[in-house]
């Protein structure tokens, strides 16, 4: 696994500042749950996608592809969460919990096939 430095930093920042946008939006009580939810979901995905690649081009593609589309689940589960709301937390820590793990599974099972 090769991690380009620049390409990361600009994830992070970016998935900061999609958080952040998150954070505005909401309007309930858990603007700071939504928040830090939001931003360890948004992080690994986004890095993975745009700056990470892996020593098989295979490899590299599917976990590029995997990541994309759970950074877009992500995005449309937060947003969801942002403009619903939610009375309870457990809903959302649950939900945004599973689509993560499975998100590690998926990723940690192509790297280790090594194709």
């Amino acid at each position: 696994m090769k991690l380009d430095f620049i390409k990361t930093i600009i994830a992070v920042a970016v998935s900061c500042l999609i958080a952040y946008g998150f954070y505005t939006l909401n309007t309930g009580d858990y603007k700071e749950l939504l928040t830090v939810g939001s931003l360890i979901f948004l992080i690994p995905t986004l890095a993975l996608t745009v700056g990470v690649t892996f020593h098989l081009p295979r490899t590299t593609s599917l976990i590029k592809t995997v990541s994309a589309l759970f950074f877009g689940l992500a995005i449309i589960s937060n947003l969801a969460f942002s403009l619903i709301g939610f009375k309870e937390p457990a809903l959302y820590i649950i939900v945004c919990g599973v689509l993560f793990l499975i998100y590690s599974l998926i990723t940690y099972s192509v790297s280790k096939a090594q194709q």
